[in-house]
């Protein structure tokens, strides 16, 4: 696992991204040195001015003096390069959208070609002899170009259509006859007597 390459290369964006982060890290680093060294000149100082030394404790604050401006420095050189990497980064997000837009733009360009944009598929449904020609035709050219798997897969999918329109339960026709005015005329006074009778 571990004694394969690698199959991805390092890019030049990628190494100088890289180089970037890494000059981040020695900042970090270098910060924290000069923290440490200010810290000492300022308890050195301390010493020297309890001892009576009045000369070396102000060399002592005005090398810590020193090391603060250098802190300062770093501070803004590693706010330039954060930025800068952000910006490298982001422009590289973007170059990778843009490509992958230009490849769907492509995908669609050639479906559309292969497929010839809606008058063909009107060809397609018409039942005319140049239209059965014309689905022949298309089917020869989309032959070539699909694999037995998908082929296969489009004979089931139709299979599927044709049972789905087959299975659809047409209503069923009633067998008796349908009254006449007379029988329903009839119907409704039985009803309405009954109705009489139950309230009696």
């Amino acid at each position: 696992m571990g004694n394969t390459p690698s199959s991805h290369k390092i890019s030049a964006q990628d190494k100088a991204i890289l180089d970037m982060k890494n000059q981040r890290d020695k900042l970090h680093q270098y910060q924290k040195r000069i923290t440490v060294l200010t810290d000492r000149e300022k308890a050195i100082a301390k010493e020297m001015l309890a001892k009576g030394n009045k000369q070396g404790a102000l060399l002592a604050l005005r090398r810590k003096k020193y090391q603060e401006s250098l802190l300062s420095r770093t501070d803004s050189q590693l706010e330039q390069l954060e930025k800068l990497a952000s910006s490298v980064e982001f422009a590289l997000v973007q170059k990778d959208i843009v490509f992958g837009l230009q490849q769907g733009t492509k995908v669609l360009q050639e479906i559309h070609k292969e497929m010839g944009g809606l008058e063909h598929v009107e060809k397609l449904m018409g039942e005319t002899a140049d239209a059965i020609a014309y689905q022949k035709e298309v089917s020869e050219m989309l032959g070539g170009r699909i694999s037995n798997q998908d082929e296969d897969e489009v004979e089931d999918e139709l299979e599927a259509m044709e049972a789905e329109l087959s299975s659809v339960p047409l209503p069923d026709v009633p067998a008796a006859e349908l009254p006449t005015k007379m029988g329903v005329e009839a119907a409704k006074e039985e009803r309405e007597e009954q109705g009489v009778r139950m309230l009696a």
